[in-house]
């Protein structure tokens, strides 16, 4: 059994698991334990962070930068829409999370077919064009999608199971907005965990190889064109399974919820939290989730009026960039990793420990492989008898 657990130990996915598992108890403890206004901002910081997550993955690991991702949650949040309408049942929620985030997919996998040859500027002006456009095929397609109006969402009571599972842990009856709340951070731990072992894996190293040097991964045999089209749909179908989340927990879905102000937002994210990093994608959700109502309290406390108090996030948001940027280029967690390798280069690598039977007992001589290390044998050179032995 011992020899078992280096092996365990060293393992990206029982490591993984065991994170999540912790991060999952927590996240059941700390919904039973607030109000529901709480347990919605979570909700709404978990689907966030979700999309966060997909994007850092394309714009982190891969390099391709998307400001488009907006499009792509709304994709999948009508998709839900259409599911889960005024239609009598409702579908199953299992069902609505997958066709949301396969026609996402879908998206994805053509626009990323478009884009695999576009670089820098240019693909972040295509992916801006469709941030621009997918909602306006919701007003165009009004009959079906509800125009400016868009289309309600009604989410089904909860599971029996889950009701019961969920009283036998808490004791706590879950409403439809709790529900979704917990539904929201099971599923972001799932990603996550997904993500996490990806990108631990050879898809994972082939992103990095690309982003790093095009013409030296093209020399060793990878596909460049098939690494960003895996990229952007890995990206695109978690941008769509957030924003089926997304259209729940708000339980409207209009065009007028995926600006550009939204894709924008993700961005800040991913730059806020580190380029790369899945943590950084959830402080920097965690952020845009909190900083807004914290900065409108400080607002009101100072006296402005609520129309002051609510303009001045933005403010705080720009603020908070520039200051990243010029303190922080790798992001908060980036550049708390950093800080922690120069620590423990500073310190410098420990000396080895050597063994006590391969230090030699004399330290003016060469080891004498004839001679015992016992000082009380006879024959050790500090021994009264082999000194006179010697004279």
């Amino acid at each position: 059994m011992p020899a078992l657990r280096p092996r365990l130990g060293s393992s990206p996915l029982l490591r993984h698991l065991l994170v999540a598992l912790v991060g999952g108890a927590v996240a059941l403890a700390v919904l039973t334990a607030v109000d529901d206004f709480r347990a919605g901002q979570l909700a709404a910081m978990a689907y966030l962070g979700i999309a966060a997550a997909g994007l850092t993955v394309l714009t982190g690991l891969n390099g391709q930068l998307s400001l488009g991702h907006g499009a792509f949650m709304a994709i999948g949040a009508y998709t839900a829409a259409l599911f889960l309408g005024d239609v009598e049942p409702a579908a199953p929620l299992a069902v609505v999370l997958l066709a949301a985030t396969a026609v996402a997919s879908l998206v994805g996998l053509v626009v990323g077919l478009a884009a695999a040859r576009l670089h820098g500027p240019y693909l972040a002006g295509a992916t801006l064009a469709l941030a621009v456009a997918v909602p306006g095929l919701a007003i165009y397609f009004g009959d079906t999608l509800g125009g400016e109006q868009g289309l309600s969402v009604r989410v089904p009571e909860p599971p029996a199971w889950f009701a019961d599972l969920l009283f036998f842990l808490t004791a706590v009856d879950p409403s439809r907005g709790r529900f979704v709340a917990y539904l929201s951070w099971f599923v972001l731990i799932v990603v996550l965990v997904l993500l996490a072992n990806l990108s631990q894996s050879r898809v994972g190293r082939t992103w990095r190889a690309v982003r790093d040097h095009e013409v030296a991964a093209e020399l060793a045999g990878i596909s460049l064109t098939r690494a960003r089209v895996v990229a952007f749909v890995v990206s695109a179908a978690t941008a769509g399974l957030a924003g089926a989340l997304m259209a729940m927990v708000v339980r409207l879905t209009a065009p007028s919820g995926f600006t550009l102000t939204l894709s924008l937002t993700l961005l800040t994210a991913v730059v806020l939290g580190g380029l790369g990093s899945l943590a950084g994608a959830l402080i920097g959700a965690a952020l845009l989730t909190f900083l807004p109502q914290v900065v409108t309290g400080i607002g009101s406390d100072l006296g402005l009026d609520d129309v002051q108090s609510a303009e001045l996030a933005p403010l705080v948001y720009g603020v908070v960039m520039i200051l990243v940027i010029l303190l922080a280029p790798a992001g908060l967690v980036g550049t708390l990793q950093g800080w922690r390798l120069r620590r423990r280069a500073a310190a410098g690598p420990a000396a080895p420990a050597v063994p006590a039977t391969a230090r030699p007992s004399d330290p003016t001589r060469p080891s004498d492989p004839t001679r015992p290390s016992d000082p009380t044998h006879p024959t050790h050179p500090t021994h009264p008898t082999d000194k006179a032995g010697r004279a």
